[in-house]
């Protein structure tokens, strides 16, 4: 009797791939709770790139919606702080406001971990590296380029052809 062979290599790489809609559904959650105490534009910015994490989800092979919804993770951590930091509550906070302050600030502390998964998910889709090396110094990729001692000249999608002129054309 054979034992079946097993891939756990695929096993350990699942999370983030096949499994979403759990980014969105906690970050959906401690939206939720953090509305309690922060509304207005916290829950606008936040729910907004909540619904392109869905649009992420229902088109699985889009390149578009990984990267805006990693792009807007990436913008509300930034105004996460911002409001978080303009608009907490100092006098007289309650359990339920220290418990929705709370989960915003966790939301906001989960949401770089988050960003690294959907990352992985956009280039499991074909994304390029977002970051290249070399913008400020020399590229790598000269192809699209032609060098200055070449003997062949280049294509010019405008030239006259050799038979005809200029004025023959009506010029």
């Amino acid at each position: 009797m054979e034992l079946p062979a097993v891939n756990l290599k695929c096993a350990s790489s699942s999370v983030p791939r096949n499994h979403p809609h759990v980014i969105l559904l906690g970050h959906w959650l401690l939206t939720t709770w953090g509305c309690i105490v922060f509304s207005g534009s916290y829950a606008w910015a936040n729910f907004t790139i909540l619904a392109l994490g869905v649009w992420a989800v229902a088109q699985r092979d889009s390149i578009d919606a990984i990267s805006m919804f990693l792009g807007g993770l990436l913008a509300t951590i930034f105004l996460d702080i911002v409001h978080i930091s303009i608009f907490y509550p100092r006098v007289s906070l309650t359990d339920t406001g220290r418990f929705g302050v709370g989960m915003a600030i966790l939301s906001l502390l989960l949401k770089p971990l988050s960003c690294c998964f959907v990352y992985h998910m956009y280039r499991e889709r074909g994304g390029e590296l977002l970051v290249h090396t070399g913008f400020l110094g020399s590229s790598q990729d000269r192809s699209a380029y032609q060098t200055i001692d070449s003997a062949e000249a280049p294509a010019d999608p405008f030239a006259v052809p050799e038979g005809r002129s200029q004025d023959a054309r009506g010029y």
